[in-house]
């Protein structure tokens, strides 16, 4: 079980991350912690394995604990037998097996005879037989050194598995291997990733925003139905709030007008049945006085009103304002864009493919090249745009626009600032203030116009290359993206989503996400082996 208490949590100089959360996760559960890119969940994670403080509450912990983290590098200087904390084990095992019987040994052992077996059987299961336990970690591939991490778990056994974005890095072997484990696991699990199938195997889903954490007491297609219903409601709220604001400002209009027009003929009046100066005076400030008063009256109300819409509307979810409207390629449908006739690509002298590939991209096609880590897909890719050559084979390309999305949106300037990156899609010369108003649609607001690109996180990369392709005047003829959803949360994967059903070129895709697939309509595949 894990309970944490009015847990606050911050960083120097900053804000509050989090200010008294409560949460309670039940022992032998599978459950997901999801939110918005910097709101802290990561953050929740070193929290409940001790790796930072927090600065005031407590965290309440029963049983041990193994962490798969989502960044490796303070791990590469380490063996994989030290990643794992098993070191020390084997090493006491080794000795005594060779007839050192110092107590000290056994102690460190501690009756964990089949610790070698159980490396080996969990290695075998991550598809890593062959990997060695005293190998440093830092000549290992990004999915592999997951996968020595997901292997831990088998090996120590732990009552509590934390997982920090576990599929980031695997192939669809990986993937399935994962998902397996957990459907079958007794640990209680508690993930964070953007990996729609992996979250729709756990029970329970943890929404952590401003305001604190939300339970969903199921997976997340129906953590996604029921944000979908409070939106809706939301929105109905936000008209309401709308109309009675607009019935407000009226109300008070024509109160004002009335009051006008009864205190001009009580004037008047007065002034024709020969009022003393002085009286009118005091009658004249009296109407001053309840004018105020009233239009105070009004003016507080509207101000409650309109606080009110104000703190609806910032609850609305910004990402659906943020949807590119492509226009359609000048290509005509059906074109040859990419011819490739027994293409292969040789690293020291070894051909990367065992068959040659044959393959041909056309105007409208939506295309996913698949394979294992490893397999090529983005040499590949870069033989596709002629940044390299092909070792044998021939490639012919014909004349068209392409824009390349890696995993690191490199084609953004790191030096330019935001708004001179943005200017660089301005062929249709929009004013400054149109450009600023589509930065701002897209949560750019003016505090960050300045601000150099190399900055930015994942998902406001991606944000800010959508906010270009909507400045511009014509949209790509082919869009390549390379694994465009490792980086970003939910909120931003459904902004590309979104965007990319609309785009009427053609598309090239690397991504082990079959839901993000499905969603933008992949209707054929390259697969590559090796």
């Amino acid at each position: 079980m894990l309970f944490l208490h009015n847990l606050s949590f911050g960083f120097p100089a900053g804000n509050l991350l989090f200010n008294s959360i409560n949460l309670m996760i039940p022992s032998h559960t599978k459950s997901a912690l999801v939110g918005s890119n910097g709101m802290g969940k990561s953050t929740l994670l070193k929290l409940i394995t001790n790796e930072i403080e927090p600065l005031a509450g407590n965290i309440t912990i029963q049983g041990d604990i193994f962490y798969v983290p989502q960044m490796f590098g303070n791990f590469n200087n380490l063996t994989v037998a030290e990643c794992l904390k098993i070191d020390k084990k084997l090493d006491a095992l080794q000795k005594i097996t060779n007839g050192q019987v110092d107590e000290t040994y056994f102690e460190m052992l501690n009756d964990d005879w089949d610790i070698k077996e159980r490396c080996q059987t969990a290695l075998q299961y991550w598809k890593m037989d062959d990997l060695g336990l005293n190998q440093k970690l830092e000549s290992l591939s990004g999915g592999q050194k997951t996968k020595v991490f997901l292997a831990g778990i088998q090996i120590n056994q732990p009552e509590i598995v934390l997982l920090d974005e576990p599929t980031n890095h695997l192939d669809l072997e990986g993937k399935n291997l994962l998902y397996d484990f957990i459907k079958k696991t007794t640990s209680t699990v508690v993930v964070v990733s953007h990996d729609r199938t992996l979250l729709n195997l756990v029970d329970t889903i943890f929404e952590l925003s401003n305001q604190g954490i939300s339970t969903y007491g199921g997976n997340y297609d129906f953590y996604a139905e029921q944000k979908e219903i409070e939106n809706e409601a939301l929105q109905n709220d936000i008209h309401s709030k709308e109309r009675a604001l607009k019935k407000a400002k009226e109300k008070e209009r024509e109160t004002l007008e009335r009051k006008q027009k009864l205190d001009a003929r009580g004037k008047g009046k007065q002034e024709k049945s020969g009022v003393a100066k002085i009286m009118m005076n005091t009658l004249r400030n009296n109407a001053e006085k309840n004018a105020s008063k009233l239009k105070s009256a009004h003016a507080e109300k509207i101000h409650d009103i309109s606080g009110d819409l104000r703190d609806l509307r910032s609850s609305v979810r910004n990402y659906e304002q943020m949807k590119v409207s492509f226009n359609d390629s000048d290509l005509h449908f059906g074109k040859i864009l990419i011819s490739a006739e027994e293409i292969n690509f040789k690293y020291i002298e070894e051909n990367l493919w065992k068959e040659n590939l044959n393959l041909e991209i056309r105007s409208g096609d939506r295309i996913s090249i698949k394979g294992l880590n490893g397999s090529g897909k983005t040499t590949l890719i870069k033989l596709l745009l002629g940044d390299l050559q092909p070792s044998v084979g021939k490639i012919s390309r014909a004349d068209f626009q392409t824009i390349y999305v890696d995993q690191e949106y490199s084609l953004l300037d790191k030096n330019a600032t935001i708004y001179d990156f943005v200017q660089q899609f301005n062929d249709n010369a929009l004013q400054e203030s149109e450009v600023k108003t589509l930065l701002s649609r897209f949560l750019f607001g003016k505090e960050t116009w300045d601000k150099k690109c190399d900055v930015l996180s994942g998902g406001e990369r991606l944000r800010l290359l959508l906010c270009g392709l909507s400045i511009s005047n014509k949209a790509p003829d082919m869009i390549i993206l390379d694994e465009p959803t490792n980086n970003l949360d939910l909120q931003n994967v459904e902004i590309l989503t979104n965007s990319i059903k609309d785009y009427h070129g053609t598309l090239v895709v690397i991504s082990h996400d079959e839901v993000f697939l499905e969603e933008i309509g992949v209707s054929s595949e390259i697969n590559l082996l090796i």
